[in-house]
């Protein structure tokens, strides 16, 4: 296995996330490409590149995105693996499988909050998304795990 896409959403179940792939590539001396996908730009009808004060608090938000995104990866090159940050503004389930056919990725590993049928009427689901259209394996990790 040669590179371990792990998917994150700085929620409450990153960390076990990031471990569990972490774990898998340091079992297999693997590449891992730490993937998160960060809110798509808004449109706006009547403005061109929307109000500031929106621009303002999206410009400050991917920054946040940014640094903690590149502190779990440190985390992990410090551990001695070989991790690569990426943070990209997209639709969520499609750029992860973009991302992951672009790297040819030999598993994806990501989190399933485990949210109710009415929650994924009107939401969606991420994990199903990309199980749905991966063509590669996918790992889930339930969020209710017990403890790494």
């Amino acid at each position: 296995m040669e590179n371990i896409l792990i998917a994150i959403d700085f929620s409450d179940i990153t960390a076990k996330v990031i471990e569990t792939g972490a774990k898998i590539a340091a079992s297999c001396g693997s590449k891992l490409w730490l993937i998160h996908v960060a809110e798509p730009d808004p449109d706006f009808v009547g403005f061109e590149t929307g109000p500031q004060s929106k621009r303002d608090w999206r410009a400050k938000t991917f920054r946040e995105e940014h640094r903690l995104i590149q502190t779990e990866a440190n985390k992990l090159s410090d551990r001695g693996l070989d991790v690569t940050p990426l943070l990209i503004q997209g639709v969520t389930v499609e750029t992860i499988i973009q991302e992951a056919n672009k790297l040819q990725a030999d598993l994806i590993v990501l989190g399933s909050h485990g949210h109710n049928v009415i929650y994924k009427t009107f939401m969606g689901s991420v994990s199903e998304g990309v199980l749905t259209h991966a063509a590669c394996p996918v790992l889930l990790v339930p969020s209710k795990m017990l403890n790494l």
